[in-house]
């Protein structure tokens, strides 16, 4: 009779004993292994929680795009200032700009041509030039161009090296006819009007209304506008051989300044080429100097 009550006591312990293990276990599992799976699978689960991981390491763009590229784009521009501005590679020296009416011919044939120069001035007060201005030296050496290692004097010879050099700005007319033609009035400027130059001097600052123009003078001044209406008519103007200036233009500029010191007459169109003269860019350039200049000569003052 104790054997069956033996067994059914150690029964009855180690079995309620074991389901009430198993019973804890079923409630308690749950409640550990619920915090493991909220704090593993946030990380790999998630979709947000990884692009909003790989925003930070979105510096590789930022990081190698602009070094690479931008020394690579600065080093040519770095190197220019180091060379500085190119010299000027001619010199052009010149006397006075108020009286010397050759000295500006050779001064607007180079601004024609593009030609890049500097400007070397010869004192009035130089004997040689002071003859030169006064008609009183058997030559002329100015204006005088120094260019490529040559040296170039008298205003015909400059012009035809400067067109030599850059026939496409236009010193000379294109058409074989029309640049003879301009060969022709440049040569007849160059080696006449004597009667003009000497009773109407070069003088950019003055004026003299209703000057008295003398027999001789007036025979040059009469052939200089036969001759500038003949071009204007035959080439439409505004210039000389139509629509932009030439050599012959350079060499007659200084007439136009002429005329306006002196008060000579003209007519519509020959008054019209003087306006157009005077207006070029250059002429006013020179105007502007010769109106500054400082050096005087009586000689071409007091007498009139």
């Amino acid at each position: 009779m104790r054997a069956p009550t033996s067994r059914s006591k150690s029964a009855s312990g180690p079995g309620t004993k074991a389901a009430a293990t198993a019973r804890a276990a079923k409630t308690t599992v749950p409640k550990a292994a619920t915090p493991e799976p909220a704090t593993a699978k946030p990380a790999p689960g998630k979709p947000k929680s990884s692009k909003s991981a790989a925003k930070p390491s979105v510096a590789k763009p930022s990081g190698t795009k602009p070094v690479a590229s931008k020394p690579l784009k600065t080093k040519p521009s770095a190197s220019k200032p180091a060379t500085g501005p190119a010299p000027a590679a001619a010199v052009l020296t010149l006397s006075s700009k108020n009286y010397s009416s050759w000295s500006l011919r050779g001064f607007l044939m180079c601004r024609m041509a593009g030609l890049d120069f500097e400007e070397a001035k010869v004192s009035a007060d130089d004997p040689d030039i002071r003859a030169e201005l006064l008609l009183q030296s058997s030559s002329f050496l100015v204006p005088r161009l120094d260019h490529d290692g040559m040296r170039i004097w008298d205003t015909l010879a400059i012009g035809e090296y400067l067109h030599e050099r850059a026939p496409e700005a236009g010193l000379l007319p294109k058409e074989r006819a029309a640049r003879a033609h301009c060969r022709s009035i440049c040569g007849e400027m160059h080696s006449g009007f004597a009667n003009l130059r000497s009773a109407l001097p070069m003088n950019v600052k003055v004026r003299h209304p209703g000057f008295k123009v003398w027999t001789g003078a007036q025979a040059d001044i009469e052939r200089i506008l036969t001759i500038w209406r003949g071009c204007l008519k035959a080439y439409g103007g505004p210039y000389l051989f139509g629509a932009a200036p030439t050599m012959a233009d350079a060499m007659y500029a200084p007439v136009c300044s002429r005329f306006t010191t002196y008060d000579v007459e003209l007519d519509a169109p020959t008054a019209a080429y003087c306006k157009a003269i005077l207006a070029l860019p250059a002429m006013k350039e020179w105007t502007k100097a010769a109106l500054e200049e400082p050096d005087e000569m009586e000689e071409l003052d007091v007498e009139f």
